[in-house]
Formats: structure tokens, C-alpha cells, sequence
């Protein structure tokens, strides 16, 4: 019979083995996650090929469409292809779902394009031909030289409308105010300049919608757009890998650098990007002091009784608190009493309307920075409890005081574990979603926490966070499940904005800790 009694050696040999087989799966598995969300994400930006397809419905006709596939999924033992096209009567990205048996033929053509349009459209189909505001019909190589002038002709709007009508609606307001006589000359004189400028904004809406990109799509239809509704029009067929690659890069700076369009489907990310930015900082500013003090009293000031200790578990059992708890606390407690109590005192001429008595960036920074304290004063105290006491002993023993010692010599040697605290706080305070939906975060927020304007930083506004574009996205998008998608490149961005911001954290950690191992 087997003996089945392990001594002490074999037993630490089988729980490091099994603690390293655990460690070695949850790496996969992030590995694998982080896989997943890259390349979903990343298809997003890549040009993908556009295909003419015939297939056959259920009821035996047969369609035809140009098509853009955006997965390929198994079902039943089949595979079934999720496609996009565009027709005259679903112009943005209609969907198809077909079984591979259905499919009759495919066909890659080189001049098939994708057309994006300014409001987060995009239409696949074929240029059929190009026309100028003056009826000539031109060829694709004019297309460049159109756009140009159509944005010099936009541009001269813009001016108008928000130099010289504005200054003129300044200067009516103000005889209005004075009292001034409808038929006063200068009252006139403004009146007539204004009717001028509507003519020449008239002429020049005319020219524009003169200029007219006409496409066909599979089944032989036409549709004209006008081409100031277009932003570009690309030719993923005829593009060579340095082409697609430049397409991909000039995709993601956009992603970037746009705002979101077709209910956060489409378009850019820049608003909630910077909204993350500066929540994240703001969070970082806020926790930080406050975690390394409360961590520094309960280790080195408060005796060690069982206060001490009742207070540690709290905190510890603090980090384990739902989020969206947080959220609650924070709306009430943050903006409604104090935020209210705020608005009663400094800025009561404008009540009823509220200024910080209302969610904002400041509450769900103040909000998100109680929610990753434990961690922060967890973590620093782990790096309190590194420090030798020995060395406490000798700075006491020189004459030092307490507070000399600790704050000149003990917190120093203890920053990198200051550090791993604080990024552990900014990963947990970047992807959080719940808390910010009450205290600050919208899905559309007209203007940045951060302007030109003074104060320049607006602690009272609402602001879009990327976890919440994500969140709200997703319910609007009829695809996520197929294929790449605007929220699988959200949740690619978030994911590296993580891991820059920890990456940056790990430096300054290592740079810290080197010096003062150094020392």
C-alpha cells in the first residue's frame, strides 16, 4: 500500500509548486486578455479590405453588397461571417449576419472606397464620379484640390458668422440698451452690413453644396453627398502594408485628438481622454498626502493597542468595499452638504443654480482618492515597517527629534513603497466606472474641465471619463460581440493610458529606490 504521508520539505515543495502554477495561470490568462483587447482594438484602426458579395436570403432571392467583414464567428458546426455595408436606405453601416453556405461569391475590386464623413459616419461603396460647385465633373485626383478649396470656403463662413455678425450683434445690443431709434444711422448703417454678409453666406452655402460626391453601391443605386460632410476618403484595396500602416497611424491621431460622434459610437475619444487625464491627477494629488500622513501617525505616533489594530483592520476592510458604495458617499455627503453648504457661502447670488453643489471633476476626484486611501496607507506602512530601526535609534541618539527623523530620514528610504502604493491607486482609480456615474461623469460633457478660461481649471464642471464612454457605448453599439469596434479601441486606449501611468510610477519607484540604496 502507498504511503500518502508527505514530511515537511515535500509538503513546501507542493505549495510552492501549486502557488507558482496559480501565479503562472493568472498570467496567462492577463496575457491572453490583454491580447484580446490589442487586437480587437487595433483591427479598429487597420484599413480593412472591402469586398463585393452575393449571397442568398432565406426566402431564395439573392443581394448584393459591398461589405467590410468584421468577424468571423462558429455556430452549429457553421461559420457565420458579420459584415458592414451601406445602401441608399441604411447609409452608415448596416449590418449582415450570413452562414458561409449562404454565401454565392466574393470578390475583392481596387477602386471599392470608404468614405468617412464628419458626423462619425462612414459609407462603403464605389465612387461613381466627383462635381464642382460650377457642374464640371472631375476625376478621384481632383479630390484633394476640392477638399482644400471647400475648407477655405468653410473656413470664410466661420469667419463671418463669429467675427463680423457677431461684433455686429454686439453693437445692436448695445443701441438697444441705449435706447437708441430704429431708424438711427448708425442703427442702419449695422442693419445693412448685416444683410450683406447674410448674402455673401448665402453665396457661399450655395457654392458649397454645389460641390457633390456621387457613389454607387452594389446593387446599382446612386446617392449623392455633399462633400462638405465628408473627412476622408480612403481605398483600403489598392493600399500596399506602408500605406495601410500610415492610414492606421493617421486613424489612432485622430482617435485621439476628435470628439465622439453617433452616440459615443464613432469619431474620437479626446474629451474623455483628457477627463481621465486630469481625474486621475487630481486623485493622485488628493490621496497621496493624506495616505502617507495617516500612514506615518499609525505606525510611528499611535500606541499599539487594540484601537491601533481595530483601526487597521477598518482600513483594511475599507479597500474592500464595493466602488459604487464610494460613489453614493460621495454624492451624498461631497456634493450634496458640503458642495451645498459651499454654494450658500461663496457663491449664494447664484443660487438656485449650483456651482459645486452639483456633481463635478473636483467631487469624483475627492470621491475616487477615499476610495484608493487604504491602499495608499496600506502600502506606505509596509514601506515604514522596511526601515531598520536601527536607524531610527542612531538618528535619535544624534539628537534628532521624532518628527526630524521621520520626516528627513525614515519617509525618504520609505518612497518606493510610497510609490507602489500610489500606483496601485492609479490603476484602480483609472478604471473605475461606478462611482464616477454619481459624483461627475457624463457620456457627453459640452466643454473641459481645463481651459483658456479663468480659472483656467474648473473644478465644478461635469467631464467624460474613458471607463464611462465604454460603459455607455456598449449598450449602444450593435456590434461589440462581432467584431472590432469604437469600444474595443476605448478599452485598448484605457488600457495603455494603466500602463503608462504605472510605468511612469515603476521609474520613479526604481529611481528612488536606487539613490537612497545607493546612500
Amino acid at each position: 500500500m502507498a504511503n500518502w504521508k508527505f514530511n515537511l520539505e515535500q509538503k513546501q515543495s507542493m505549495a510552492t509548486s501549486l502557488t507558482a502554477a496559480v501565479a503562472g495561470f493568472l498570467v496567462l490568462v492577463l496575457i491572453a486578455l490583454s491580447l484580446f483587447i490589442f487586437v480587437r482594438g487595433g483591427t479598429f484602426f487597420w484599413p480593412q479590405s472591402i469586398q463585393a458579395i452575393v449571397y442568398q436570403e432565406q426566402d431564395g432571392t439573392y443581394q448584393s453588397h459591398f461589405v467590410k467583414l468584421d468577424a468571423k464567428t462558429m455556430r452549429v458546426g457553421e461559420e457565420i461571417l458579420h459584415y458592414r455595408f451601406s445602401s441608399a436606405e441604411q447609409l452608415f453601416s448596416g449590418q449582415i449576419t450570413l452562414r458561409k453556405s449562404s454565401l454565392i461569391s466574393s470578390e475583392t475590386i481596387p477602386d471599392l472606397a470608404v468614405i468617412e464623413l464628419k458626423n462619425g459616419g462612414m459609407v462603403i461603396a464605389k465612387v461613381e464620379s466627383i462635381r464642382d460647385s460650377d457642374g464640371n465633373t472631375l476625376g478621384m485626383q481632383e479630390f484633394e484640390l476640392i477638399q482644400g478649396r471647400i475648407n477655405q470656403l468653410v473656413a470664410s463662413t466661420e469667419f463671418i458668422r463669429k467675427g463680423e455678425l457677431a461684433e455686429i450683434h454686439r453693437a445692436l445690443a448695445s443701441l438697444d440698451r441705449r435706447g437708441v431709434k430704429a431708424d438711427a444711422p448708425a442703427r442702419v448703417k449695422l442693419s445693412k452690413r448685416f444683410y450683406e454678409l447674410q448674402d455673401v453666406l448665402a453665396d457661399v452655402e450655395q457654392t458649397l453644396q454645389g460641390f457633390v460626391l456621387t457613389v454607387a453601391f452594389a446593387n446599382g443605386t446612386t446617392y449623392p453627398i455633399n462633400m462638405q460632410e465628408i473627412s476622408n476618403v480612403s481605398f483600403p484595396n489598392s493600399m500596399n502594408l506602408g500605406d495601410k500602416l500610415i492610414s492606421a497611424i493617421s486613424s489612432f491621431a485622430s482617435f485621439i485628438s476628435d470628439s465622439p460622434k453617433l452616440n459615443n459610437t464613432s469619431g474620437g475619444v479626446f474629451p474623455a481622454l483628457f477627463g481621465t487625464i486630469v481625474m486621475v491627477l487630481l486623485m493622485t494629488i488628493l490621496v497621496t498626502p493624506f495616505g502617507v500622513l495617516a500612514a506615518v501617525y499609525l505606525y510611528e505616533y499611535a500606541p499599539q493597542n487594540k484601537m491601533t489594530a481595530l483601526i487597521r483592520i477598518s482600513v483594511n476592510n475599507l479597500a474592500g468595499v464595493p466602488s459604487v458604495v464610494y460613489g453614493v458617499f460621495g454624492l451624498g455627503f461631497f456634493v450634496y452638504v458640503v458642495g451645498a453648504s459651499i454654494d450658500e457661502v461663496l457663491f449664494s447670488d447664484d443660487l438656485p443654480a449650483a456651482t459645486f453643489g452639483a456633481p463635478g471633476i473636483f467631487w469624483a476626484s475627492l470621491t475616487m482618492a477615499i476610495l484608493t486611501l487604504p491602499v495608499v496607507i496600506v502600502a506606505t506602512e509596509e514601506g515604514l515597517r522596511r526601515v531598520p530601526q536601527s536607524l531610527r535609534d542612531g538618528s535619535y541618539a544624534l539628537g534628532a527629534t521624532q518628527a526630524e527623523t521621520i520626516f528627513k530620514m525614515i519617509l525618504p528610504i520609505a518612497s518606493p513603497g510610497i510609490m507602489t502604493g500610489v500606483i496601485l491607486a492609479i490603476a484602480r482609480g483609472a478604471g473605475e466606472v461606478a462611482p464616477l456615474m454619481l459624483v461627475g461623469a457624463v457620456k457627453f460633457a459640452p466643454a473641459l474641465p481645463v481651459d483658456g478660461e479663468f480659472p483656467f481649471v474648473h473644478l465644478q464642471r461635469q467631464f467624460m471619463h474613458l471607463g464611462v464612454l465604454i460603459y455607455d457605448g456598449a449598450f449602444h453599439s450593435q456590434n461589440i460581440g462581432n467584431g472590432s469596434s469604437f469600444i474595443f479601441a476605448c478599452c485598448l486606449l484605457l488600457l495603455l493610458i494603466v500602463l503608462s501611468l504605472n510605468l511612469i510610477a515603476i521609474f520613479i519607484r526604481n529611481r528612488l529606490r536606487k539613490q537612497y540604496a545607493q546612500n
